[in-house]
């Protein structure tokens, strides 16, 4: 007999789960009794949205299920942003939420929610488990929901009393991971139509990408010439100084490579879903019908369709398809080859940073120097703002999970993300980007970071306001401030008060050092770099979008 907190915890450990994120309650004490005696590691967290995200980051990462622990009601509801970003970002994540017991359910009992209803337009599957002999089932078939087609949360409500409830139960078995493989008669229809192509073009995206899946799409590029381009936040899929990489698909597009996406008579889509984002609202390509030919590989048949109408749909997960493909080889020189390298040195030359800008602090030349003394597999992690622009544009990433940043745009991932993949990585250097607005959303990770000793480096840009949103006010209702000025503490003080390590730079030549002397200290630090508002864009100031208005 076993209670259903030693049963859920069974259940992960026959799955394969090596580490939770978790904010303690009530609601799952015999849970997290269980978790006493197992090998799992718990790392326990400051506020829910930050655990959910460390567990997305994991995800993210790894292709594995991040597990994150909440209690009931406002923990859930903290932690709702980070199953948002799982979802919209295709992440595998399980939440497990401690519920009300049994018999105070439909009472609204003290932080009682109906979790099917609250998370059913933003998970995959919402299930509460009453039995406690069923444990292993669900838990199992959360594994496989979670990994397979198009990846996303699961969400699993657990009453109390279901958790000490003694139970007679089958062993749990681990999920049989699902494999999706393109047939013969797509990739004979996707080489006929390369051969007739003139101007292809390949965009990469989505997740179930693994390190070997990358280099074989490096080896597919390649063998048939092919310009490749990275969706919005999806850059770690291709070496950004490989000849045939084209740019990232994402806001603020290149116009050059917009150009060639758009003047493309075949567009090869692999994983991805091409959203509002990446498509720059739907105009590269028109939804549901693009002008150029489309095809379309996913994981998930209910993609396929969905938004565009492809000309020829292959059902099949970007790992299997890139190994199926690679075995194709063009007859003759692609018609197309000599433009390809075109393309890269036009990435270059966009991803090249300005070396001046107003105030006293120039981004340009320190996304220089980071080029130059970060190793190839650092680990970057950002949330949203403005100053992401600064890594999405002028960053190089060369390898496989080095990139955790939310396709849904969502404030405050960063910090977390970089507690978890330090703790997943500890000999890689892990960097967080934050802005002034972004860090203080979910900055409390960093004590964190702290209490497990991850020397994290956040750097903070600090201009003072809430950067975007000013930017399209000051378009959009020219001199019209309102809400989106801020009043910030003293980021390096705040890291020395968790027990890190603070630095402020505020002249472009004081970042160098501040950055080393960050990375030596051997504790978790904060870097921050007090910019010049004006500087809101790399190519444009604050003054120059409010005249044009």
């Amino acid at each position: 007999m076993k209670t259903g907190g030693q049963l859920i915890v069974d259940a992960l450990e026959a799955n394969g789960t090596d580490r939770i994120y978790c904010v303690p309650g009530e609601s799952y004490l015999a849970v997290l009794d269980a978790l006493h005696d197992s090998p799992i590691r718990t790392i326990v967290c400051r506020q829910e949205g930050g655990a959910a995200m460390m567990a997305d980051c994991h995800g993210r990462l790894t292709g594995k299920p991040g597990i994150c622990f909440v209690t009931r009601g406002p923990g859930a509801t903290n932690a709702s942003a980070g199953i948002h970003i799982a979802m919209q970002d295709s992440v595998p994540v399980i939440l497990f939420i401690g519920q009300v017991a049994s018999h105070a359910k439909e009472r609204e009992a003290f932080q009682e929610v109906d979790y099917k209803r609250f998370f059913g337009d933003i998970a995959k599957w919402v299930v509460e488990i009453d039995d406690a002999a069923r444990i292993p089932e669900f838990v199992t078939r959360a594994f496989a929901v979670a990994t397979s087609g198009r990846p996303g949360p699961v969400v699993i409500s657990l009453p109390e009393d279901m958790l000490t409830s003694l139970v007679e139960a089958p062993a749990a078995l681990p999920h049989t991971p699902v494999e999706t493989r393109p047939g013969e008669a797509e990739l004979d229809a996707l080489e006929k139509l390369l051969g007739n192509a003139k101007r292809p073009f390949v965009i990469l995206g989505g997740t179930r990408w693994d390190a070997e899946a990358v280099a074989r799409m490096r080896a597919i590029a390649e063998a048939w010439s092919l310009p490749v381009g990275c969706s919005f936040r999806r850059q770690m899929l291709f070496d950004h100084l490989h000849p045939n990489y084209a740019g990232d698909v994402g806001i603020g597009i290149n116009p050059k490579l917009a150009t060639a996406i758009k003047q493309a008579d075949l567009v090869l889509l692999i994983g991805g879903r091409m959203g509002e984002m990446p498509s720059s609202d739907y105009t590269l390509l028109k939804s549901p019908y693009p002008d150029q030919t489309l095809v379309h590989v996913h994981a998930d048949a209910g993609e396929l369709g969905r938004v565009y109408r492809p000309a020829l749909a292959i059902n099949a997960s970007p790992s299997a398809f890139v190994e199926a493909f690679a075995k194709r080889k063009p007859t003759a020189t692609p018609a197309w080859a000599d433009e390809t390298p075109k393309l890269h040195a036009a990435y270059l030359d966009w991803s090249t940073p300005p070396e001046s800008g107003p105030g006293s602090v120039q981004m340009g030349p320190i996304m220089n120097y980071l080029e130059k003394v970060l190793p190839d597999d650092a680990i970057l992690t950002n949330g949203a703002g403005n100053y992401a622009t600064w890594v999405h544009r002028f960053h190089r990433f060369r390898r496989f999970a080095t990139q955790a940043a939310p396709t849904s745009g969502s404030m405050g991932y960063g910090t977390p993300a970089a507690v978890a993949a330090k703790e997943l990585y500890p000999d890689r250097t892990v960097i967080a980007f934050a802005g002034d607005g972004c860090f203080l959303m979910n900055g409390q990770e960093f004590a964190t970071a702290v209490q497990y000793d991850l020397p994290i480096v956040v750097v903070v840009v600090n201009n003072g306001i809430y950067g975007t949103i000013r930017m399209h006010q000051e378009r959009e209702y020219p001199g019209r401030v309102v809400a989106t000025d801020l009043k910030n503490p003293d980021f390096a003080a705040l890291a020395r008060a968790y027990g890190g390590h603070g630095e402020t730079v505020e002249k472009t030549a004081d970042f160098a050092l501040a950055f080393e002397r960050a990375r030596a200290s051997g504790k978790p630090a904060i870097v921050e770099i007090r910019l010049d508002p004006e500087a809101i864009t790399p190519t444009r100031t604050m003054t120059q979008i409010r005249d044009k208005a």
